[in-house]
């Protein structure tokens, strides 16, 4: 086992992050013995990692700051770091290493104020680790104010310290940015590596792993949920029957409401368990009483916490959201696949039937017209737009289509 075992179908990448982890440990090493530092190093102060959505960028980036940490002994003996298994790869893999911080889109945008703190710590010496790693799971958020702070600290960084920013595609990260870090693109794995990977990591049966991997096209989260969730598996199933429910203006607008309180839901589980345990480690660490009394002086930053998970629980809607967009988009282009003849797979084997159903119903510039309606229901939602009124539109067009 080792860091890079969770980064599906990503071998080169693995490899180049592999050897500049090598490169940075010899650096480290050399820096602490006043030896001179090995040449043509391929270790650099900032690196952008790049690639659709479920790639694995963020892993990747993740898998690399363990990596930079690792301090297992077997380093000494020639061994690459990343072994998995130290302290120094253990906390940093579960976020809870002191020397990698990670900044990631609370709500639309990373704030300036959101940046403020990282981009201070940046600046110094690791405490305890080998390199102080910043990680900006969402560099794309970054609005102005917050960019300019990530450029200045990416110009004229501390000795040992490393910028990963993960962004969809280099065009969503400021040129100036970008132009000072080391590009990676990671690809969508293949459904068999995907599948391969829940075989081996998850457990899940050959069949029931393929079927997951091949519903999310190679989404390696997506994948992972679909495979070990009953309840998202329920989800993906009542949206692919939406098609079908969009005969009249009665049936639209009940399956607008229906996937947006489907949503909503979703976000509410998932937010009642990282908040509550969230609010917890905060109040352990502020020193509550064991009645869960706060100290004087500390109803601040408990309300700067609660106002941050309320923006949380925003995006967190608008991400599930988009994920039964995401599907509803996958199953039209499989009744497209279908009209033309096409031999691309399809992703939703599981409900040929209606595929084929729909296929015979419709034409193909019918079906790239529903399509289309779904993608500007995504764009609405990132102008902000009110999510009812967003997928009701979408929906009224998918009857029209």
């Amino acid at each position: 086992m080792s860091v890079w075992d969770d980064l599906v179908g990503q071998e080169k990448v693995s490899e180049q992050l592999g050897a500049a982890a090598r490169d940075a440990d010899a650096l480290v090493t050399a820096t602490t013995a006043h030896t001179p530092p090995p040449e043509a190093s391929k270790m650099t102060h900032a690196w952008l990692f790049t690639g659709p959505p479920g790639a694995g960028r963020n892993q990747a980036a993740r898998a690399f700051a363990a990596a930079l940490q690792c301090v297992s002994p077997d380093r000494a003996l020639g061994g690459a770091p990343g072994c998995g298994f130290c302290d120094g790869c253990h906390t940093a893999l579960v976020g809870t290493h002191a020397d990698v911080s990670t900044v990631a889109a609370v709500g639309a945008q990373i704030l300036a104020d959101d940046m403020r703190d990282t981009v201070r710590k940046s600046f110094t010496s690791p405490a305890n680790g080998r390199w102080q790693v910043i990680l900006v799971e969402d560099a794309e958020r970054l609005n102005e104010k917050s960019a300019n702070a990530v450029l200045k600290a990416v110009e004229e960084p501390a000795p040992r310290t490393v910028w990963l920013l993960c962004a969809p595609s280099v065009e969503d990260v400021l040129p100036t940015i970008r132009s000072r870090c080391r590009h990676l693109n990671l690809s969508t794995p293949s459904v068999d590596a995907v599948a391969d990977m829940l075989v081996r990591r998850e457990g899940v049966e050959p069949a029931a792993a393929l079927a997951a991997a091949r519903a999310t096209q190679g989404h390696v989260d997506r994948a992972r949920r679909l495979a070990t969730d009953p309840a998202a598996r329920e989800r993906r199933a009542a949206v692919l029957k939406l098609p079908l429910r969009v005969d009249d203006i009665g049936g639209c607008l009940k399956s607008a409401q229906e996937l947006v309180d489907a949503a909503a839901e979703d976000a509410k589980q998932l937010a009642e368990e990282r908040d509550g345990k969230e609010t917890e480690e905060l109040k352990t660490a502020m020193g509550a009483s064991q009645g869960g009394r706060m100290p004087r002086g500390t109803a601040g930053v408990m309300k700067d916490l609660e106002d941050k998970q309320k923006r949380r629980r925003t995006r967190t809607q608008r991400d599930s959201l988009d994920v039964a967009l995401t599907d509803l988009t996958a199953f039209y282009r499989d009744v497209l696949a279908l009209q033309l003849g096409s031999r691309v797979a399809i992703a939703n084997a599981d409900v040929g039937d209606t595929l084929e159903r729909l296929a015979r119903a419709g034409s193909p510039e019918s079906t790239l017209r529903r399509i289309e309606a779904i993608a500007a229901c995504r764009e609405a939602l990132d102008r902000n737009v009110a999510p009812l009124l967003a997928v009701e539109a979408m929906t009224m067009a998918l009857r029209a289509g």
